[in-house]
């Protein structure tokens, strides 16, 4: 019963630090608790199947913090209006499995090394997860430890050094002292190295704090211009318009919105320069043929009305495919349509629009896994069969870029990259969009899927984490909300109010300095792989000492 309740103190301390209406500084010793059941039961419980234990007790400390902060899923609709189940169960019981099987590695390895090289491979392992889950196809990042102070950006501004999962490093290093810390003193009893151990574990959680303080106020960016941008906000039902409604009639509310903000309002006699549209705010129905970009009408309209409001760009979220031709590669992702005989691929992208150019495009790479793809198709599929989720679009993986993708402007300086959704919440990989030169961020996005929930709110907190990652301003152009401009502090410097119709006109500003985490990336996660390396081999190499 002991043990029990410190995974139930363990679960609920991860859950109330999480953003956006927690307390981020109990995660320093939120892992605590269940850092002591576990040693309890390898040091002093009489329990014959002690790792069964220890993964049964660790599976409902995750399972509270996963259900407690993503349980919004459940907000998810079925075509037919129910809520998907599904939705929240895969993704909370599947994830609460996961870091359970993690926590049970690190159990083994404890158990068979002792207590101080076990500490280090947790850290390790750990971080070594998270990068797992930035990678793979069952990706799922949103619990990474970094994000946890997404909502209290102030005392994260080094992330621009180490990104967010030099965030989760700090935060395993910190309960790790805080555990050494109780763990010296029941066997010692000694306040000389209680004090010590105390000052030392107050001193990491503290001191990056206090940098990060000093750097949000003495911040000035370098910047190498400005543009006006208008973030477009339909707020159309993804269940019940975005996906039925004509398509001609969602682009004319569209463009009339751009129409009735083609002047900065804090300015007005500033011209806009960039309209924004959220993720997949066109065509509606069906999607855009890749071969026929010159002769859509829908295009063509925003053409158009770009011709009314000289040397402004339209940019904004859109369903497309792509016909190949019978002599075409075509990859895994591409289907047969057996009524019309050919190969397609699906993309949920972005375009870019200039009048008397080609558009430009961008398709969104990391997709939503039961959702956008279908995690390993190859191996599960024969298993599960088609358990792809059905929320009005298309029920089958969509195709990929391979590489990021950035959109040049020509009538000034501003270099966009096009991030889509869920993929706002990858460090690393958005550092590939500044490398490619943007010097802005812009973000399409549908947040309306899980309704006023804090689904949409948390993955607004995680953009300002890439803010601050890259040092990049970030537009933000939601379905139905929240559509804002975020500064290089990580500031929300203005937004519009979930569910509204409307837009948003701001002036961002242009910033091309490259910061140290844009040019490393995750080599912390990188550097924790080597020590995962190192700790296994130590233990045939320990074992061949002893022997001598």
């Amino acid at each position: 019963m002991k043990n029990l309740l410190l995974a139930l103190i363990s679960g609920v301390l991860l859950a109330i630090c999480w953003p956006t209406y927690g307390i981020p500084f109990l995660i320093f010793f939120a892992w605590v608790p269940l850092l002591m059941a576990e040693h309890n039961i390898t040091k002093f419980s009489n329990i014959k199947k002690k790792g069964l234990a220890v993964f049964g007790f660790s599976y409902i400390t995750f399972l509270i913090w996963n259900w407690a902060t993503t349980g919004w899923l459940y907000n998810s609709q079925l075509p037919d209006g129910s809520k998907s189940l599904l939705a929240v169960l895969f993704p909370v019981l599947t994830n609460s499995l996961f870091m359970a099987l993690v926590f049970l590695a690190y159990h083994f390895y404890k158990k068979s090394q002792g207590t101080y090289f076990g500490l280090v491979f947790f850290v390790a392992i750990w971080m070594c997860f998270e990068k797992l889950h930035l990678v793979w196809e069952f990706t799922w990042p949103w619990l990474n430890l970094g994000n946890v102070f997404a909502h209290y950006h102030q005392f994260i501004q080094w992330y621009d050094t180490l990104g967010a999962t030099g965030g989760s490093f700090w935060i395993l290093i910190c309960n790790v002292l805080v555990f050494y810390t109780i763990r010296i003193w029941e066997a010692g009893r000694q306040k000389k190295s209680l004090i010590k151990n105390v000052v030392m574990s107050l001193g990491f959680i503290i001191l990056p704090m206090i940098i990060s303080l000093v750097k949000y106020y003495n911040y000035s960016p370098e910047t190498v211009g400005s543009i006006n941008v208008t973030m477009l906000q339909p707020a159309l039902d993804p269940y019940n318009e975005k996906y039925q409604k004509d398509s001609l009639t969602i682009e004319s509310d569209l463009l009339k919105l751009a129409s009735e903000n083609s002047v900065l309002q804090s300015d007005k006699k500033s011209k806009i320069d960039l309209y924004l549209s959220p993720e997949t705010s066109l065509p509606g129905i069906g999607g855009f043929s890749e071969r026929g970009f010159h002769n859509s009408l829908l295009i063509n309209n925003i053409k158009a009305f770009l011709s009314q409001h000289p040397k402004s760009v339209f940019s904004g979220g859109i369903s497309s495919y792509y016909v190949y031709k019978e002599d075409e590669e075509k990859p895994s992702t591409a289907g047969y349509s057996e009524r019309q005989g050919i190969w397609v691929d699906e993309y949920n992208s972005v375009i870019q629009i200039i009048p008397n150019q080609q558009p430009e495009v961008y398709h969104k790479a990391m997709l939503v896994p039961g959702v956008e793809i279908f995690p390993y198709i190859n191996f599960f599929k024969p298993i599960l069969g088609d358990v792809m989720l059905d929320l009005g679009g298309t029920t089958r993986s969509l195709g990929v870029s391979k590489e990021r993708k950035v959109f040049a402007n020509p009538y000034n300086k501003s270099v966009i990259a096009p991030i889509i959704c869920y993929e706002s919440i990858y460090g690393e990989f958005v550092t590939d969009y500044v490398k490619k030169g943007a010097n802005l961020l812009t973000i399409v996005t549908n947040d309306s899927w899980w309704g006023y929930s804090q689904g949409h709110k948390q993955l607004l907190d995680y953009a300002k984490l890439r803010a601050i990652e890259t040092r990049r301003e970030i537009a933000r152009a939601a379905n139905s909300g929240t559509s804002a401009h975020i500064n290089s502090r990580g500031d929300i410097v203005d937004e519009l109010p979930y569910g509204s119709k409307g837009a948003l006109t701001a002036k961002v500003y242009l910033i091309d300095k490259e910061t140290f985490y844009t040019r490393s990336g995750d080599f912390l996660s990188r550097l924790c792989l080597f020590v995962i390396g190192a700790l296994l081999l130590f233990i045939p190499g320990r074992k061949y000492l002893s022997r001598k």
